[in-house]
């Protein structure tokens, strides 16, 4: 039983990736055969010619990415921290969440485009740019679904801690924050691929390394570089998934309880 509910979990993903696959494929011919376009810059190159030129810039995606992606990771890592931290000063008390909650909500209200070059434009730095930027972005929705994780404990359960003269800490440590897992998971699952996002959007402002310097820089180079441009825009892509995959391996980890994580006796 186990292993056909893995295979009801991969099957849409193979489906959906080979679907994906061969539309790339269709469009390409379609832009490159039959309309012939003139900008190499917005034909869609075809994914066997992608691999074939993959090794030759193999290195250079892979340095770069790195950079990208640890950048990220550091904002992703300072923004969680925030966001937890924030959301169990909301939980202990209603006024820190009167206070602090609107203005939280308002400074997701500004475009990520518009202030990439703010920040990028103020510190001079294109690392602590792309720290920042990545923080901006994942601190909310790890702060929003921390903070609905927090409160959806069991109130029986937390009377009963309370009737047996239990420590608010003791509390939170043993009911409000093993309840709040999930909620945190959901909330980083979404902030993960976004900091990537943000790490290279800050490159794209005028950072001296990173896949988005590489991005831009082939991007206008000219048809030559066309194939290194799209390898580029795989390799972001490439990078957000790997964040939400880490993320998930980590919630199969730390939290084991959850129904989809459970195993299931019985055979095939």
């Amino acid at each position: 039983m186990r292993n056909s509910m893995l295979m009801n979990r991969v099957a849409p993903v193979i489906v959906w990736a080979v679907s994906i696959l061969i539309v790339w494929q269709c469009l390409s011919w379609v832009f490159l055969e039959v309309l012939e376009l003139p900008l190499a810059q917005s034909k869609l190159p075809y994914l066997h010619e992608l691999a074939r030129t993959f090794p030759d810039y193999a290195d250079v995606l892979l340095a770069e990415g790195a950079v990208t992606f640890s950048n990220a990771a550091l904002g992703f890592l300072f923004g969680t921290i925030a966001g937890v931290f924030l959301a169990i000063m909301m939980s202990i008390s209603k006024w820190v969440e009167q206070l602090t909650f609107p203005y939280a909500v308002a400074s997701q209200m500004i475009p990520i485009l518009g202030l990439a070059p703010i920040v990028y434009g103020i510190v001079h730095d294109d690392q602590i740019s792309r720290i920042l930027i990545a923080a901006y972005i994942t601190f909310f929705p790890v702060a929003l679904n921390m903070l609905r994780g927090l409160r959806s404990a069991d109130p029986s359960a937390v009377e009963l801690m309370y009737s047996y003269a239990a420590k608010p800490w003791v509390i939170y440590w043993k009911l409000r924050l093993p309840a709040a897992l999930p909620g945190l998971f959901s909330g980083l699952k979404i902030a993960a691929p976004l900091a990537v996002t943000g790490a290279i959007l800050v490159e794209l402002m005028g950072a001296t390394e990173g896949i988005g310097v590489i991005m831009l820089r082939n991007l206008y180079y000219g048809p030559s570089h066309n194939y290194m441009f799209w390898l580029t825009v795989i390799t972001g892509a490439f990078l957000g998934i790997v964040s939400y995959l880490l993320i998930t391996l980590f919630e199969r980890i730390l939290t084991p309880w959850q129904p989809e994580f459970r195993k299931t006796g019985g055979e095939d």
